[in-house]
C-alpha cells in the first residue's frame, strides 16, 4: 500500500503562512514514502490525507487541519515506529530538563543562600542539562536510522 499525495492547491502561495505549513506537510510525507510502514499505520496516513484532500478553498480550516493531522501522523509513527523527526527530543528535553531539573535545582540554591530569588537559576542550568539528553538521545536514533529528514518548525 503507498501514501496518498495531496490534492495540489495553486492558490496557496498567496498565503505564505498556510503555503509553509502545506510545503512542511508535503516534505513529511515524502520523507515517510521512503520508509518501510506497516499496512496498517499507512492506512491511517491515507484516511487523514484524506481529510485535508477533502477541505475546500477555507484558508484558516485549511491550515488547522494540516497542522492537526501532521501531529496525528507524527504522533502514530512515533508511537509505532520510533520514527522521530530531527531535534524531536532535544525540544521535548529542553521542557522536561527545565522543570524537573531546574526547579529542584533553583529551590535547593534559593534555601541553601536564604533567599528564594535565587530561584531563577535552576531554569537554565536545567535548561541544559535537557538540551544535552534530548540531543544524545537525537543522536542515537539518528544512528539508529530512526530519524526522518526533516525538521518540524510550528
Amino acid at each position: 500500500m503507498e501514501i496518498k499525495r495531496l490534492n495540489q492547491r495553486p492558490n496557496i502561495d498567496q498565503n505564505n503562512k498556510l503555503n509553509k505549513k502545506y510545503i512542511q506537510f508535503e516534505k513529511l510525507l515524502s520523507e515517510l514514502k521512503k520508509k518501510e510502514l506497516t499496512s496498517e499505520v499507512v492506512s491511517a496516513i491515507n484516511n487523514n490525507i484524506d481529510h485535508v484532500n477533502s477541505i475546500t478553498e477555507a484558508e484558516n480550516e485549511l491550515g488547522k487541519k494540516i497542522g492537526r493531522t501532521q501531529s496525528i501522523i507524527l504522533k502514530l509513527i512515533e508511537k509505532e515506529h520510533k520514527l522521530v523527526t530531527i531535534n524531536h527530543y532535544r525540544n521535548i528535553w529542553l521542557a522536561l530538563g527545565m522543570s524537573v531539573f531546574g526547579i529542584p535545582l533553583g529551590v535547593a540554591f534559593g534555601a541553601s543562600l536564604g533567599n528564594m530569588g535565587f530561584i531563577g537559576i535552576g531554569f537554565p542550568i536545567g535548561m541544559v542539562i535537557g538540551i544535552a539528553v534530548g540531543t544524545s538521545l537525537d543522536k542515537k536514533a539518528s544512528v539508529n536510522g530512526k530519524q526522518l529528514d526533516l525538521e518540524i518548525k510550528y
